[in-house]
């Protein structure tokens, strides 16, 4: 698997498994201008926001340490577009499902309120 049919695959597990947990998928990869989100869903009358990182292995940390200030800043930046744009009128967090997917395993982590918590 190259790392973008790693990427979509991670993308798609990340879906499968919030659906399971009672999240409603809003929208996949918005786009503004460069930057990207990768899921927008609603759990519990709040707007998430869900950056997936997929790995094939935690060799060089966990794929969620890939999740630096600036990209979260990127993030934000998107959001705050997507919420102004739709006029949303919700609570939003930000999430990060960290995937490590290979031939032995596939762990998944989900850090709620990540950018919060994340150093």
């Amino acid at each position: 698997m190259t790392k973008d049919e790693l990427g979509i695959w991670g993308e798609e597990y990340a879906c499968i498994f919030l659906k399971r947990k009672g999240f409603d998928i809003v929208e996949r990869n918005f786009r503004f201008k460069k930057n990207e989100i990768d899921i927008i869903g609603s759990y519990n009358n709040e707007l998430v926001i869900v950056e997936v990182k997929t790995r094939q292995t935690a060799e060089i940390g966990e794929p969620w340490r890939a999740v630096t200030k600036s990209k979260q800043k990127q993030i934000i930046k998107v959001a705050d577009h997507y919420v102004q744009t739709n006029q949303i009128d919700m609570d939003v967090r930000f999430d990060i499902v960290s995937i490590i997917h290979n031939t032995y395993r596939t762990q998944v982590e989900h850090i709620e309120g990540a950018f919060d918590t994340l150093t």
